[in-house]
């Protein structure tokens, strides 16, 4: 099947729930520091949908479902804590979702510039990414602590496009949270949303431009949003 180019194009990535499913090493994390203060972990699927919001809420809420008083003056500590214990553990089990690397090759081929835009902050991606090999196929990889706002602001994509050498108005966000489709949204970037990550709300209300239950799939969209 032939495909046009996409030179001049940008296609942006979220990280968690996107391009790897990291929930396992997450979910570890948040046990572990659980049985650390003698609580029964939480069973996987309840865990994994307390994802996609970031480390304090996460704490938060899984704290409140273990049945554990919460106390926002002890958010830092715990902060630390949870980070000392994720990052050597951050590549356990996560892995790239089935069939990422193939399609980011088939997009690089086709000229697209590729970067990742996550609120992960950037030394835990570039970690996670160098455990999973993936760092090579991205002009940009940008958390939040690299731009002026973050997801779901719109800089952290129209800055993330003009580091990996892009122009914003030739880009498109792929993600599966209301972070990334707002931020899409407030960029004027269309989004293609993963049905497969991590989201409260049903990937299929979230607002994005076209729908993916699988890599095999992005292609297609791209090319729909592109033409």
């Amino acid at each position: 099947m032939h495909r046009p180019s996409l030179s001049g194009w940008t296609v942006l990535f979220d990280l968690d729930g996107t391009l790897v499913e990291s929930a396992p090493d997450i979910v570890a994390t948040l046990n572990r520091m659980l049985a650390a203060r003698g609580m029964a972990p939480l069973p996987y699927a309840e865990a994994r949908k307390l994802i996609g919001g970031g480390v304090r809420p996460l704490l938060q809420q899984g704290f409140a479902q273990a049945g554990a008083a919460w106390d926002d003056d002890a958010f830092d500590a715990l902060f630390d804590e949870f980070i000392a214990d994720y990052l050597p553990h951050i590549a356990d089990e996560t892995l790239p979702y089935p069939h990422v690397v193939e399609t980011l090759d088939r997009l690089t081929a086709r000229g697209a510039l590729l970067a990742v835009a996550t609120n992960k902050r950037t030394d835990l991606t570039l970690a996670m990414m160098s455990a999973l090999d993936l760092r090579r196929h991205f002009a940009a990889i940008v958390g939040p602590d690299l731009v002026s706002a973050k997801k779901p602001d719109a800089a952290h994509l129209i800055e993330t496009t003009r580091m990996a050498g892009g122009d914003p108005g030739r880009a498109i966000m792929v993600g599966d949270s209301k972070y990334d489709v707002g931020a899409a949204r407030n960029a004027g970037m269309p989004c293609v949303v993963a049905t497969f990550g991590y989201t409260d709300i049903p990937a299929k209300d979230l607002g994005g431009d076209a729908l993916i239950d699988s890599y095999e799939q992005l292609e297609d969209a791209i090319d729909k949003l592109v033409g």
